[in-house]
């Protein structure tokens, strides 16, 4: 398991660290969110997943989950380049991005990158759809 400083939030279950925040802030874990967590443990074996789906910041029904963001840490990233780390995410979940997931943010650290700097990404507001500002085109 990671020591030092953890972002706080995150909780250490069986030697990892998981967070999920459930349904666009529900606090309910839908069935694709589900699948992705469980597709990334199998696949890389995380020390740390946190897991966002930011779908209710989006010109999307209430309860959608088509937009995530994950961080994932992982020894399983030593020595690949950032790309490498996305292509072995994206395979793993190629079923989930060939249908209900239309965005997906990638944080792919190794345990090392992670103790260096434990800030989560957070994504800019959304001006898709309806929720454009108003005066933009």
């Amino acid at each position: 398991m990671l020591s030092g400083r953890l972002v706080p939030g995150l909780v250490p279950m069986a030697g990892r660290v998981c967070l999920s925040r459930g349904s666009a802030g529900s606090g309910a874990i839908g069935p694709v969110e589900a699948a992705i967590r469980a597709k990334l443990e199998q696949a890389l074996s995380p020390e740390v997943l946190e897991l966002r789906n930011e779908s209710g910041g989006h010109a999307v029904p209430p309860g959608s989950e088509t937009h995530f963001r994950v961080a994932v840490v992982s020894s399983r990233f030593e020595g690949l380049s950032p790309l490498q780390r996305h292509r072995l995410v994206h395979a793993a979940l190629a079923e989930e991005l060939a249908g209900p997931v239309h965005a997906l943010a990638i944080q792919a650290r190794t345990p090392a990158q992670w103790r260096e700097n434990s800030q989560l990404d957070t994504s800019p507001p959304c001006l898709g759809g309806n929720k454009k500002a108003l005066g933009t085109p």
